[in-house]
């Protein structure tokens, strides 16, 4: 079945094709590339911002202990004073807002005096797991999360006391309600977004100390990999889901002197959602360009291909008349339109050569090169239809058998041969001269009356009579006059005429022209 696919339609599509997938390919890269930048610089800014509150959260325990110590060396000197204790208390929670309560408790776990004195626990022994550390610990401390005496889940920052000889009297510490409004929640929470991003602390308990959901504080968080990092003692970022399931993009940072964790973190959906607007204007400022190269592309196929479409519409039909010089007018302006070009009009021209060739050995006659029956056929053919008039001489060598048997075939076709040249020299170029068959010969003139062709005859036989041929000696022909212009029949009977008019030529001897029923002239 014939393709129904052109050259032209061919480039055309591969080109839309190559330029549609490329525009594709362009939009997913874009796509990938703005992407991995909005979460990288998600990830960057959230580390960034959870090494900042780090630093400032450290900064405030470290403020909190240096006060601790301070206030410290104080009660050391008036430990037995109990208003200097009442009066240290009030202002270490008044003056700095750091801490929800102040306790300064004496080496058997007595409180010795509190603030806010609304907290009952004056001459208290206290038997919270913060409270019994600082005494066991006699250091320095910031406890981990614990359920104080009074109920409330608390972080404990305390310092010992001990006076000028080195005993210990006690230590003096602040709370940190991490279910009441605290200087951590007021340290953090600002920091809260209404897009989906929030800020937690934990510690390396897993436990919750600080987050926007004020029910989640203190619970232990589950399997998550920033909170396993943290509790590694690793600060970075990464993605991770928290425990609605949301996919997050948090950064992350440790504190050093408590090992807590602080986490940004903002979900992913909110990080991407300017990629669609930023797709958009991708798209919107593409489109143009790719309005422009569409009717580009089409124009630069027609241009590339129309030389080879001609070439080929000339291919296909390389019998049609004057297709030769058609396809030599094609212009071509690349390399391989010019190469197809050439081969193909060398290949036509070789063509017509053969064809040319195979035509002339089709009606030529191989031992004399004259036409054979099939050229003289066409010949007359030819001038029949174009009512040209024209004469006949037919020709025959006299005893031609003898010479055969008794010089050989080989001086037989000498002898032939011979006759064929003188034909030739007694001719015109238009003359057409033609072998019948054997010793057979044919002259056919066209435009030439009867009056002239007997003239061409006459001369002929002359000629051969006065050849002397190797082998054969002396040899004559007879001959037979006709012309088309004296009977009104087709070529068919003007050849029996001539043939008539040879028979006569014969019987009258040899080696004389006749014509129809007479006698011209004998040798």
């Amino acid at each position: 079945m014939p393709l129904r696919i052109n050259l032209r339609r061919l480039i055309v599509l591969v080109a839309f094709a190559s330029a549609i997938i490329a525009l594709a390919n362009t939009f997913y890269a874009t796509y990938r590339v703005q992407r991995q930048l909005l979460i990288d610089t998600t990830l960057e800014a959230n580390q960034a911002y959870a090494h900042k509150l780090a630093g400032s959260t450290e900064d405030f325990l470290q403020s909190n202990r240096q006060q601790l110590a301070y206030s410290a060396g104080l009660l050391a000197r008036r430990f037995g004073d109990a208003s200097a204790l009442t009066a240290e208390a009030e202002r270490l929670r008044g003056q700095t807002n750091s801490f929800n309560s102040v306790l300064i408790v004496n080496a058997r776990g007595i409180v010795l005096a509190v603030s806010p004195e609304t907290l009952a626990l004056q001459n208290s022994q206290l038997a919270s797991s913060g409270a019994l550390q600082a005494l066991r610990e006699r250091r320095p401390l910031i406890t981990q999360p614990y359920m104080s005496t009074a109920g409330n889940l608390v972080i404990f920052i305390s310092h010992p006391i001990f006076d000028a000889s080195g005993n210990y009297l006690g230590y003096v510490g602040g709370s940190i309600y991490l279910k009441q409004k605290n200087i951590l929640s007021s340290l953090l929470g600002q920091h809260y977004y209404r897009d989906g991003s929030y800020l937690y602390v934990v510690d390396q308990r897993r436990r919750l100390l600080y987050h926007p959901d004020p029910g989640r504080l203190g619970a232990t968080a589950g399997a998550n990999v920033v909170i396993d990092a943290i509790v590694r003692g690793e600060s970075g970022s990464g993605s991770t889901v928290n425990t609605l399931g949301v996919d997050m993009l948090a950064g992350y940072a440790v504190l050093p002197s408590t090992g807590w964790g602080i986490v940004a973190q903002r979900p992913t959906t909110a990080t991407l959602a300017p990629l669609k607007q930023l797709m958009l204007n991708t798209f919107w400022h593409t489109l143009p360009i790719a309005l422009f190269s569409l009717p580009l592309i089409w124009w630069l196929a027609r241009l590339i291909s129309r030389p080879l479409v001609q070439l080929a519409e000339g291919a296909s039909r390389m019998d049609a008349p004057g297709m030769a010089e058609r396809i030599g007018r094609i212009g071509v302006w690349y390399l391989e339109a010019a190469q197809i070009k050439r081969a193909l009009l060398l290949g036509m021209s070789l063509l017509q050569k053969k064809i040319g060739k195979l035509k002339s050995d089709v009606q030529t006659d191989p031992l004399t090169g004259l036409a054979n029956r099939r050229g003289m056929a066409a010949a007359l053919e030819a001038w029949q239809a174009q009512a040209r008039p024209f004469s006949v001489i037919a020709i025959d060598i006299d005893h031609f058998k003898q010479v055969n048997d008794r010089c050989g075939h080989a001086v037989g076709d000498a002898v032939i041969q011979r006759l064929a040249h003188l034909m030739r020299a007694c001719s015109r170029d238009a003359d057409v001269l033609c072998r019948n068959g054997g010793d057979e010969f044919i002259m056919l003139l066209p435009d030439a009356s009867l009056d002239i062709a007997l003239q061409v005859a006459e001369r002929l036989r002359a000629r051969v009579a006065e050849a002397e041929i190797p082998g054969a000696g002396a040899v004559t022909v007879s001959l037979g006059v006709v012309s088309s212009s004296e009977q009104d029949s087709d070529s068919a009977s003007i050849l029996l005429g001539a043939d008539a008019a040879l028979y006569v030529a014969k019987e009258r001897g040899r080696n004389c022209v006749g014509v129809r029923d007479a006698l011209v002239r004998h040798g």
